[in-house]
């Protein structure tokens, strides 16, 4: 099992290529970054999590930004979009971005997709919330595409991209796509159509979940013992839990280790290193 940190990170916190080289030099396999573009004020869509909105969200970085930035002073973890909005960004500058950064850094990313929560976000990108997941399909099903093929087109309701050039490739062929959410009908069978795995938040159910997962991508004609399941979990370090998000399917394990604090957010760093470590080592 591979152990990795999911970070908001923001302007007011620990630089992100600081974080990068203490997540690889600490032995852990990856880092995720999650995506907003802005937080309109009116506030109408409810936090999914319960509360009030953490300051840090409306303070976060460009998320692959920050992720090329990651890459950049690392040479060995898997950097990664946790998630990434992709009905809100232009398939075709999304593509060739996400295609640079994994060719540049020799093949290590993994592009985490979601349908997005915020209503007034995907409204200031022109985006119908009601079609967020068919378009959130067609940019991922447009940028494969542009991946995979020399000369590239695609044609659905919302994307439409005449036959093009597009470089780089990147190097993972295919790209992996994982998609995030509720174990729902319409993300398996996303995932089932373009997907390498699922992003789960916490594990509550995953072992129930997963094997309908593999089913589905079985009837695919895919293979499932190739799914990837990475459950977001909070920073929260015990072995009973992770002991069973292992038995219930998971590969890995990002630990949220997000703060409006800087010191608070390295101190849940050390304490997942030092977690992951001792695990190693047992």
């Amino acid at each position: 099992m591979r152990f990795s940190v999911t970070m908001v990170v923001t302007d007011r916190g620990p630089r992100i290529t600081d974080i990068a080289r203490d997540v690889e030099d600490g032995g852990l396999d990856g880092l995720w970054i999650p995506d907003h573009t802005h937080i309109p004020v009116s506030r109408a869509t409810p936090y999914p999590m319960g509360g009030e909105l953490p300051d840090r969200y409306r303070r976060n970085l460009e998320a692959l930004a920050a992720i090329a930035m990651a890459a950049s002073v690392t040479r060995r973890i898997r950097v990664g979009s946790g998630v990434l909005l992709a009905a809100q960004r232009d398939p075709i500058v999304t593509a060739k971005a996400l295609a640079t950064i994994d060719q540049q850094s020799g093949g290590r990313l993994t592009v985490g997709i979601g349908y997005g929560w915020n209503r007034e976000e995907m409204a200031d990108h022109g985006v119908d919330p009601e079609t967020r997941r068919a378009r959130t399909r067609e940019h991922v099903l447009a940028m494969q595409q542009l991946w995979n093929n020399e000369i590239a087109s695609y044609q659905g309701t919302f994307v439409s991209i005449a036959p093009s050039w597009c470089w780089p490739k990147p190097v993972q062929q295919p790209l992996p796509v994982l998609v995030g959410g509720a174990p729902t009908r319409v993300v398996f069978d996303h995932i089932a159509e373009y997907g390498a795995g699922w992003i789960p938040v916490g594990g509550h159910g995953l072992a129930e979940a997963v094997p309908h997962l593999r089913d589905r991508i079985a009837r695919a004609g895919r293979d499932p013992s190739s799914l990837e399941v990475v459950p977001f979990t909070s920073s929260a370090t015990d072995h009973d839990k992770v002991d069973a998000l292992e038995r219930g399917g998971a590969t890995e394990v990002a630990f949220d280790i997000s703060s409006e604090d800087e010191v608070r957010t390295r101190q849940a760093l050390e304490r997942v290193t030092a977690f992951v470590a001792e695990r190693r080592c047992n």
